[in-house]
This record gives structure tokens, C-alpha cells and sequence, in this order.
């Protein structure tokens, strides 16, 4: 078990080594994110939803208000990663997301053309933000599960716990894309291989071949619309 250390004179601006206080961290050095969610989420928002909900009941003066749903991070980068965003600006996510029911963490990127130190950095940065919120903070977390191609597995499954709940999103292209569709399955069936987790939280469509064979072999899993889903399932056929 390796134990951070938080040096005196250097300016913390990256790692955040307040977040992993305490944490244990495996063979690649990132952080293991236990499981604090005791139920499974009433609903999922993204994190922009989120923000927009905080300051509607702000500007309310509704400072204490409590809102049932999960945050999910299942979203352009941009949209959470940022020097404004969650993991240079934590204090403000922090007040954000005290006031949700629990989180799914942080889906930072695993593009193939990033370059390595990149890709571990947004997989230590997962485990880090969840571990702090969720450890630390006291909230309830169920772990996000994002991979590449196969050469990102000897990394990406890190810091997750087995026989648990874990979350993946399928909006943006993954299954719905044929072209993507070969390598999603690859990751997921890995992932089954590694965590053998009893449930999988689905944001977006659950409707493939490849979940239907997972619930064959006893594994829930559990669909919930994303905003897109949502958008379409509202437009009205003329």
C-alpha cells in the first residue's frame, strides 16, 4: 500500500493530492474509488443539468434544496473539464453536487489519439475525483467504466472494485456507431472479465445484442434515458 505525500513549497495546481488522502492505489499508481452508493440512482442528470438546477434554486434562495438524482459526466469534455471545471475548480463542483442524490464519476476522455501519460492522467483523475467525493465527502458514488481500444486495458478497469455496481454511457457513439460497435463490445466484455459486477448502469440505450447476452448470464442491467434519448422520445410524428 502506497501512502501520497503532500509536499511543502510546491503549489498543488494538478494531482490534487488532497483527494486521494489515504487512498490505496494499485500497480499503475491510480487510486482505488470504492463503491459508497447503497441504492441505485432514482435518475441521472448530466452535470450541465445539474448546474442549471443549482442556479434556478439559488437564485430561489432555495440554498438547501436536495434533488434525488444521480450526475453523470456522460458528456462533451468541455462541458466539465476545463480550468473552470470540476477538477481545477472542485470547491465550486463540491457545492454543486452536495446537493444531489450521488454521483456516477468523472468520464475524462480515453481518445485514441491521446497519448499515453494523458490517458492515465484522465483514469487517475476518475478515481481520484470519485474516491475524494465519495471516501472523503461522504456521498454516495457508483464508479463510471471508460475504455479505448485494448491497449488501454492493462490500466482503465484500475481502482474499481469487483462483484459491485458500475456505470457506463453509450451516448456519443460507442454501440450506435457499426464502426465503434467491435470495439465497444471488446471493453465491455473485458470489463465483465476483470469486475465481474452484478449490476451496469446503462446511460442512454441499453438496446444491443451485447447487454441482452450480459443479462443472460445474470448480470442487471439497468437503462437510463440520456437527454438525447429523452429529446427524441419527446418529437411527435406528423
Amino acid at each position: 500500500m502506497k501512502l501520497n505525500m503532500i509536499r511543502k513549497g510546491i503549489k498543488d495546481v494538478w494531482w490534487r493530492p488532497y483527494m486521494v488522502s489515504g487512498a490505496k492505489f494499485s500497480e499503475n499508481d491510480i487510486p482505488f474509488c470504492p463503491t459508497t452508493a447503497t441504492e441505485m440512482p432514482a435518475l441521472i442528470l448530466t452535470y450541465k443539468e445539474a448546474k442549471e438546477m443549482y442556479r434556478k434554486e439559488i437564485r430561489r434562495h432555495n440554498k438547501d434544496f436536495m434533488s434525488l438524482a444521480y450526475v453523470c459526466f456522460y458528456a462533451d469534455d468541455g462541458d466539465f473539464d476545463s480550468f473552470k471545471g470540476i477538477w481545477f475548480r472542485s470547491s465550486h463542483a463540491y457545492k454543486v453536487l452536495s446537493h444531489f442524490a450521488g454521483i456516477i464519476t468523472p468520464d475524462f476522455s480515453l481518445y485514441q489519439d491521446f497519448p499515453l501519460p494523458l490517458k492515465l492522467w484522465n483514469v487517475y483523475r476518475m478515481r481520484a475525483f470519485g474516491y475524494w467525493f465519495g471516501t472523503l465527502c461522504g456521498h454516495a458514488v457508483i464508479n463510471n467504466v471508460r475504455w479505448g481500444t485494448s491497449e488501454t486495458f492493462w490500466y482503465c478497469f484500475d481502482g474499481i472494485p469487483e462483484n459491485s455496481v458500475v456505470a457506463i454511457g453509450t451516448v456519443g457513439g460507442s454501440p450506435r456507431k457499426l464502426d465503434d460497435r467491435e470495439r465497444f463490445e471488446e471493453g465491455l466484455k473485458e470489463l465483465v472479465r476483470r469486475l465481474h459486477p452484478h449490476t451496469i448502469i446503462v446511460y442512454g440505450s441499453a438496446n444491443y445484442k451485447c447487454f441482452k447476452e450480459l443479462e443472460e448470464q445474470g448480470i442487471t442491467i439497468l437503462a437510463y434515458p440520456s437527454k438525447t434519448n429523452k429529446a427524441f422520445a419527446g418529437r411527435v410524428k406528423k
